[in-house]
């Protein structure tokens, strides 16, 4: 394989992508070896097919506000590849949503979701539609809008998708409703669903749950414990919250939070009623962080800056993408860090990333560290079709083992001569093999 070739061409097909062209990048240098040393890869023409979605849906999505003023918003939906299962993939609700951003995270999924081992293929989607500042009836409106078009390539056994950055519960409620009212079929053709009518257990947490099991996992093949670790955690939203929770269950201590406002340091950590007040700022619909430090004396608000210069052991960007720039990962190695574990999607820069390796700091990449959101949606599925729900206990048990069993693959394909974990090679190859060995065994289609 010419890795050049192949990113020249793509970049000639998809030019200005760069957060697509970003992620195919990173993953064509990690399997280089392996698909190079299979040559029915080659022939089959593996790579060419893979980085090349099934098919993209883009669609108008026109609602009424509240003042009786028309909008028109893009909606997406990536359908990336389905070689192992239905396609599976958040939608996002964003300003920032473009054609790039959708791409390169339906390309991620597919590795995610085969890391998982279980039934899923890659996909993603979304809308440029800001869900920030607008009422309830806005929202509905806008979701059901959406739907109309998006229920034509949906469906329990064809595409799921689920929640992602600006589509939780409420948002997820709206969009289910209407496409059983569209279909006249409860099935479960999305998830992040509520308890009450067909979701999971454990589902909202999970994400930021198996990002903490991940970090354990890395940490105690080095011979350390997440007990009494200093936390570093950006963002606010779900994946902090479950990470939040669960870090200080085991015993470490979490002192930062962020949001587009900058980020709060709290000294004393990050427990009891302040995580509970974590939902509270995340339902405010402000999208900023600084209540945070006006409620509670113990924490100051740091404007407009991320917060990688804080002293800490564990690092964990849980924001959005390419939040982790090369000098903040100089800072992290400068101050003692050991641990960078990825709760957001590609959030460190291939600078960073090269900082942290060559200093030998433990690095997992988002599509194994953060797959724990993905793999409880496999599990939704999964009772959704047995007609049951299980346990919390169960739930979180099954994603604790799914999070050991990804480690595991990641540290076969990973581990180097000098004993350093190439956890970014490990979680590709792994992810990649069982992809094209599918493609392989289905023929050309």
């Amino acid at each position: 394989m010419n890795i050049q070739k192949v990113l020249n061409d793509l970049e000639k097909r998809n030019a200005g992508e760069t957060e697509f062209l970003q992620a195919v990048k990173e993953v064509l240098e990690s399997i280089e070896d392996v698909y190079n040393a299979n040559p029915q890869f080659e022939a089959a023409n593996i790579i060419e097919r893979l980085v090349e979605p099934d098919r993209v849906l883009m669609f108008k999505v026109p609602w009424m506000d509240d003042r009786g003023q028309v909008n028109v918003n893009r909606g997406y939906r990536i359908q990336f590849n389905n070689a192992i299962g239905p396609y599976k993939g958040g939608l996002r609700f964003h300003p920032s949503v473009n054609l790039s951003i959708l791409k390169f995270l339906g390309f991620e999924q597919i590795f995610k979701n085969s890391l998982t081992s279980l039934p899923m293929g890659g996909a993603k989607g979304g809308s440029d539609f800001n869900p920030k500042g607008k009422s309830n009836n806005e929202i509905m409106r806008f979701c059901q809008s959406f739907m109309l078009e998006l229920c034509r390539v949906i469906g329990a056994e064809t595409d799921v998708p689920a929640g992602d950055i600006g589509v939780g519960g409420r948002e997820i409620g709206f969009m289910y409703g209407m496409y059983k009212k569209l279909t006249h079929e409860h099935t479960g053709v999305i998830t992040g669903k509520g308890i009450d009518w067909g979701g999971s257990l454990v589902r909202p947490e999970a994400t930021g749950f198996g990002v903490v099991y991940f970090t354990s996992e890395m940490l105690t093949v080095s011979g350390e414990s997440i007990k009494d670790k200093i936390v570093a955690v950006s963002g606010f939203g779900n994946v902090a919250w479950g990470v939040v929770k669960k870090a200080t269950e085991l015993g470490a201590k979490v002192v930062t939070l962020s949001g587009p406002d900058g980020y709060i340091y709290d000294s004393e950590g990050i427990s009891g009623e302040k995580i509970d007040f974590m939902l509270e700022l995340r339902g405010s619909n402000d999208d900023i962080v600084r209540p945070y430090a006006d409620e509670f004396s113990s924490a100051k608000f740091i404007e407009g800056k991320h917060p990688w210069e804080v002293k800490c052991d564990i690092a964990l960007p849980c924001a959005t993408q390419n939040e982790l720039n090369q000098n903040d990962a100089e800072t992290l190695v400068r101050n003692g860090c050991i641990c960078v574990c990825e709760g957001a999607n590609m959030p460190s820069t291939p600078e960073a990333i090269e900082v942290l390796q060559r200093n030998k700091i433990l690095f997992s990449p988002g599509k194994a560290s953060n797959a724990g959101g993905v793999a409880t949606s496999g599990l939704e599925m999964t009772q959704n079709s047995m007609k049951l729900n299980w346990p919390r206990e169960e739930v979180d048990n099954r994603l604790h083992q799914i999070m050991r069993n990804i480690h595991s693959s990641c540290l076969k394909h990973g581990k180097r001569t000098d004993g350093y974990v190439d956890y970014v090679k490990g979680a590709n190859i792994a992810g990649f093999l069982k992809v094209a060995n599918a493609m392989l065994d289905q023929g050309v289609v």
